[in-house]
Protein backbone atom coordinates (compact mmCIF):
# COMPACT_ATOMS: atom_id res chain seq x y z
CA UNK A 1 0.00 0.00 0.00
CA UNK A 2 1.19 3.73 -0.56
CA UNK A 3 0.83 6.43 1.18
CA UNK A 4 -2.10 7.08 -1.13
CA UNK A 5 -4.37 5.37 1.04
CA UNK A 6 -4.69 5.56 4.95
CA UNK A 7 -5.32 2.14 6.87
CA UNK A 8 -6.58 2.00 10.45
CA UNK A 9 -8.75 -1.08 11.86
CA UNK A 10 -10.95 0.46 14.95
CA UNK A 11 -12.21 -3.02 16.67
CA UNK A 12 -14.46 -4.74 13.68
CA UNK A 13 -14.19 -1.96 11.39
CA UNK A 14 -11.38 -1.29 8.62
CA UNK A 15 -11.39 2.93 8.31
CA UNK A 16 -9.75 2.90 4.44
CA UNK A 17 -9.04 6.82 3.77
CA UNK A 18 -8.46 8.64 0.37
CA UNK A 19 -5.41 10.39 1.37
CA UNK A 20 -4.54 13.15 -1.70
CA UNK A 21 -5.69 15.77 0.15
CA UNK A 22 -3.79 18.65 -2.03
CA UNK A 23 -5.57 17.72 -5.11
CA UNK A 24 -8.76 17.07 -3.83
CA UNK A 25 -7.97 13.07 -3.48
CA UNK A 26 -8.37 12.67 -7.80
CA UNK A 27 -7.14 9.03 -8.12
CA UNK A 28 -3.93 8.76 -9.94
CA UNK A 29 -3.02 5.01 -9.98
CA UNK A 30 -0.91 4.84 -7.18
CA UNK A 31 -4.18 5.53 -5.44
CA UNK A 32 -6.25 3.12 -7.56
CA UNK A 33 -3.73 0.48 -7.04
CA UNK A 34 -3.65 1.07 -3.25
CA UNK A 35 -7.05 1.22 -2.15
CA UNK A 36 -7.04 -2.34 -4.24
CA UNK A 37 -4.71 -3.65 -1.33
CA UNK A 38 -6.52 -1.88 1.23
CA UNK A 39 -9.58 -3.31 0.54
CA UNK A 40 -7.92 -6.77 0.25
CA UNK A 41 -6.27 -6.25 3.38
CA UNK A 42 -9.95 -5.98 5.27
CA UNK A 43 -11.15 -8.42 3.41
CA UNK A 44 -8.52 -11.37 4.54
CA UNK A 45 -8.25 -10.30 8.20
CA UNK A 46 -10.50 -11.94 9.55
CA UNK A 47 -11.21 -9.57 12.42
CA UNK A 48 -12.43 -7.14 9.99
CA UNK A 49 -16.65 -7.45 9.98
CA UNK A 50 -17.29 -3.89 7.78
CA UNK A 51 -15.37 -1.55 5.81
CA UNK A 52 -15.63 2.61 5.91
CA UNK A 53 -14.21 3.78 2.97
CA UNK A 54 -13.76 7.99 3.81
CA UNK A 55 -11.77 10.91 2.37
CA UNK A 56 -9.21 13.00 3.90
CA UNK A 57 -9.40 17.23 3.76
CA UNK A 58 -12.28 19.21 2.15
CA UNK A 59 -13.60 16.57 -0.36
CA UNK A 60 -14.32 12.97 -0.85
CA UNK A 61 -13.16 13.03 -4.45
CA UNK A 62 -12.81 14.98 -7.18
CA UNK A 63 -12.71 12.03 -9.71
CA UNK A 64 -9.54 10.72 -11.89
CA UNK A 65 -6.23 12.47 -11.74
CA UNK A 66 -6.12 14.37 -14.92
CA UNK A 67 -3.11 17.35 -14.24
CA UNK A 68 -1.93 16.91 -10.79
CA UNK A 69 2.48 16.02 -11.16
CA UNK A 70 2.19 12.96 -9.97
CA UNK A 71 -0.30 11.98 -12.49
CA UNK A 72 0.71 8.50 -13.67
CA UNK A 73 -1.70 7.22 -16.53
CA UNK A 74 0.97 5.03 -17.90
CA UNK A 75 2.43 3.46 -15.08
CA UNK A 76 1.12 0.05 -14.38
CA UNK A 77 1.31 -1.75 -10.64
CA UNK A 78 1.60 -5.13 -9.65
CA UNK A 79 -2.15 -6.51 -9.43
CA UNK A 80 -4.28 -9.30 -8.51
CA UNK A 81 -7.21 -10.87 -9.80
CA UNK A 82 -6.70 -9.48 -13.66
CA UNK A 83 -7.55 -11.58 -16.38
CA UNK A 84 -6.70 -8.22 -18.76
CA UNK A 85 -3.47 -7.66 -20.68
CA UNK A 86 -1.29 -4.83 -18.93
CA UNK A 87 -1.81 -1.78 -20.07
CA UNK A 88 1.60 -0.21 -20.66
CA UNK A 89 3.31 -0.64 -24.45
CA UNK A 90 0.27 -0.87 -25.55
CA UNK A 91 -0.85 1.21 -29.30
CA UNK A 92 -3.18 3.45 -29.68
CA UNK A 93 -6.59 2.52 -28.44
CA UNK A 94 -5.11 -0.68 -27.23
CA UNK A 95 -4.02 1.28 -24.30
CA UNK A 96 -6.73 3.03 -23.19
CA UNK A 97 -8.96 0.15 -23.19
CA UNK A 98 -6.50 -2.24 -21.31
CA UNK A 99 -6.47 0.38 -19.14
CA UNK A 100 -10.11 1.45 -18.38
CA UNK A 101 -10.57 -2.48 -18.11
CA UNK A 102 -7.88 -2.87 -15.53
CA UNK A 103 -8.32 0.25 -13.52
CA UNK A 104 -11.75 1.14 -13.25
CA UNK A 105 -13.69 -1.50 -14.73
CA UNK A 106 -11.98 -4.36 -13.27
CA UNK A 107 -11.46 -3.04 -10.23
CA UNK A 108 -14.91 -1.80 -9.37
CA UNK A 109 -16.74 -5.26 -10.12
CA UNK A 110 -14.64 -6.86 -7.93
CA UNK A 111 -15.26 -4.26 -5.30
CA UNK A 112 -18.50 -4.38 -5.65
CA UNK A 113 -18.74 -7.88 -4.72
CA UNK A 114 -16.51 -7.78 -1.50
CA UNK A 115 -18.62 -10.16 0.92
CA UNK A 116 -17.91 -7.95 3.69
CA UNK A 117 -20.52 -4.76 4.23
CA UNK A 118 -19.09 -1.65 3.37
CA UNK A 119 -19.86 2.26 3.90
CA UNK A 120 -19.37 5.10 2.11
CA UNK A 121 -18.86 8.05 3.73
CA UNK A 122 -18.95 11.48 1.70
CA UNK A 123 -18.33 15.10 1.71
CA UNK A 124 -17.67 17.56 -0.15
CA UNK A 125 -17.32 16.85 -4.07
CA UNK A 126 -18.08 13.26 -5.00
CA UNK A 127 -17.07 13.74 -8.98
CA UNK A 128 -16.76 11.18 -12.09
CA UNK A 129 -14.18 9.00 -10.75
CA UNK A 130 -15.35 9.70 -7.28
CA UNK A 131 -19.20 8.18 -8.32
CA UNK A 132 -17.49 4.82 -8.47
CA UNK A 133 -15.56 4.84 -5.29
CA UNK A 134 -18.93 5.43 -3.28
CA UNK A 135 -21.23 3.56 -5.76
CA UNK A 136 -19.43 0.08 -5.20
CA UNK A 137 -20.10 0.27 -1.55
CA UNK A 138 -23.07 -1.27 -0.26
CA UNK A 139 -24.29 1.84 1.91
CA UNK A 140 -23.61 6.11 1.46
CA UNK A 141 -23.58 8.40 4.06
CA UNK A 142 -23.47 11.98 2.94
CA UNK A 143 -22.33 15.03 4.97
CA UNK A 144 -24.77 18.06 4.37
CA UNK A 145 -22.15 19.48 1.90
CA UNK A 146 -21.88 16.59 -0.31
CA UNK A 147 -22.00 17.39 -3.98
CA UNK A 148 -22.27 15.08 -6.93
CA UNK A 149 -21.67 14.75 -10.91
CA UNK A 150 -20.26 13.50 -13.76
CA UNK A 151 -19.78 15.80 -16.47
CA UNK A 152 -17.57 14.10 -18.68
CA UNK A 153 -19.95 15.02 -21.38
CA UNK A 154 -18.08 18.54 -21.02
CA UNK A 155 -15.03 17.06 -21.89
CA UNK A 156 -16.41 16.05 -24.69
CA UNK A 157 -15.93 11.96 -23.92
CA UNK A 158 -18.30 9.40 -23.05
CA UNK A 159 -16.02 8.78 -20.14
CA UNK A 160 -18.18 6.51 -17.73
CA UNK A 161 -16.10 3.46 -16.90
CA UNK A 162 -18.32 2.12 -14.08
CA UNK A 163 -22.05 2.19 -15.82
CA UNK A 164 -24.39 1.84 -12.62
CA UNK A 165 -26.05 5.21 -12.97
CA UNK A 166 -29.55 4.21 -13.76
CA UNK A 167 -29.18 1.57 -10.91
CA UNK A 168 -28.44 3.98 -8.34
CA UNK A 169 -30.01 7.00 -9.56
CA UNK A 170 -32.89 5.67 -11.57
CA UNK A 171 -33.07 5.82 -15.36
CA UNK A 172 -34.61 9.59 -15.75
CA UNK A 173 -32.29 10.78 -13.72
CA UNK A 174 -28.86 9.13 -14.84
CA UNK A 175 -29.68 10.64 -18.47
CA UNK A 176 -30.00 13.61 -16.93
CA UNK A 177 -27.21 14.35 -15.09
CA UNK A 178 -25.05 12.02 -17.98
CA UNK A 179 -26.71 14.51 -20.65
CA UNK A 180 -26.06 18.02 -18.54
CA UNK A 181 -22.97 16.85 -16.44
CA UNK A 182 -24.85 19.26 -13.66
CA UNK A 183 -24.35 18.62 -10.38
CA UNK A 184 -26.88 17.37 -7.65
CA UNK A 185 -26.76 17.52 -3.68
CA UNK A 186 -27.15 14.88 -1.00
CA UNK A 187 -30.49 15.53 0.16
CA UNK A 188 -31.70 15.24 -3.99
CA UNK A 189 -28.96 11.85 -3.65
CA UNK A 190 -31.23 10.67 -0.62
CA UNK A 191 -34.52 11.51 -2.54
CA UNK A 192 -33.41 9.60 -5.14
CA UNK A 193 -32.15 6.84 -3.00
CA UNK A 194 -28.89 6.93 -4.19
CA UNK A 195 -27.55 7.56 -0.44
CA UNK A 196 -29.04 6.04 2.95
CA UNK A 197 -28.48 8.98 5.46
CA UNK A 198 -27.92 12.68 5.12
CA UNK A 199 -25.67 14.14 8.25
CA UNK A 200 -24.20 17.32 9.54
CA UNK A 201 -20.73 17.53 8.37
CA UNK A 202 -19.29 17.43 11.86
CA UNK A 203 -20.94 14.05 12.31
CA UNK A 204 -19.96 12.26 9.44
CA UNK A 205 -17.02 10.94 11.23
CA UNK A 206 -19.37 9.10 13.45
CA UNK A 207 -19.28 5.28 12.57
CA UNK A 208 -22.03 4.78 14.71
CA UNK A 209 -23.67 2.49 11.69
CA UNK A 210 -20.69 0.58 11.16
CA UNK A 211 -19.75 -0.59 14.81
CA UNK A 212 -24.24 -1.57 14.26
CA UNK A 213 -23.30 -3.84 11.76
CA UNK A 214 -20.09 -5.04 13.31
CA UNK A 215 -21.82 -6.71 15.78
CA UNK A 216 -24.21 -8.47 14.36
CA UNK A 217 -23.16 -12.11 13.19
Amino acid sequence: MADEILYERRGRIALITLNRPQYANAQNSAMTYALDAAFARAVNDDEVAVLVLAGAGKHFCAGHDIGTPERDAEVSFDREAVLWWDHVGKQGADARYAREMEVYLGMCRRWREIPKPSIAMVHGACIAGGLMLAWVCDLIVAADDAFFADPVVKMGIPGVEYFAHPWVLGPRFAKEVLFTGDRFGAQRAFELGMVNRVVPRADLADTTLAQKISQLP
